[in-house]
């Protein structure tokens, strides 16, 4: 389990109730099958989809395990979202680098955005955001570099990076590191700024 003033990852079994009273929670689906109630509606459950719930929806699952994380003193949200994130479309990033929206605003999920990041062998130019955000890495394996510093990553490895927090992923492997965000306040994991206040990336209207 990794913690801060803004996130709770943990990987957990869905096996049973869930949902919190106080934090809203994004999940993922890292492996298995199974199924999810919420909301009075019934959803599959199968790696790749994603999970919304505010605070005070309860859930109840089985079959299947994800991501779990849960988003301290979030802004104002109700509802939930079942979301099948090998369905969506890809955006873009800097260096090649693309994703996939799962949790966001447009869905309910007021506090944060999550993502699936999907990254090209190579390194990206140093850069930093305007949001506080925990990655978790899901396949491939790579260097997160920060002010000086190394972090060799692997699947399960987790960095949370606080805001304006100038640094890199580098993939060193051969083959795309897939990586899942979840970041707040929500935006677009497009926009990026060079060390220097520079806009490396702005996003376009809609992504």
């Amino acid at each position: 389990m990794f913690e801060n003033e803004f996130f709770t990852q943990r990987v957990i079994d869905l096996d049973g109730p869930g949902g919190h009273e106080t934090a809203d929670e994004v999940l993922y689906v890292l492996e298995g099958e199974g199924r999810i109630e919420i909301g009075g509606e019934e959803h599959e459950l199968r790696p790749g989809v994603a999970v919304f719930a505010a605070r005070g929806a309860r859930w109840s699952a089985s079959g299947a395990r994800a991501i779990s994380v849960l988003v301290h003193d979030p802004e104002p949200s109700s509802g939930h979202a079942v979301l099948d994130l090998a369905e969506a479309e890809r955006g873009s990033a800097t260096a090649g680098r693309q994703f996939i929206l799962g949790a966001t605003p447009e869905v309910g999920c007021a506090s944060v955005t999550q993502f699936l990041g999907l990254v090209p062998p190579g390194r990206a130019p140093d850069h930093f955001h305007t949001y506080d955000e925990v990655i978790t890495v899901l396949e491939g394996e790579g260097v997160f570099h920060t002010e000086g510093e190394e972090m060799q990553l692997g699947p399960g490895s987790v960095v949370l990076l606080p805001a304006r927090q100038v640094h890199c992923l580098e993939n060193t492997g051969a083959s795309e590191l897939r990586l899942l965000g979840v970041f707040r306040p929500a935006g677009s994991p497009a926009e990026a700024y060079y060390p220097d206040g520079t806009i490396a990336v702005q996003p376009t209207e809609g992504t």
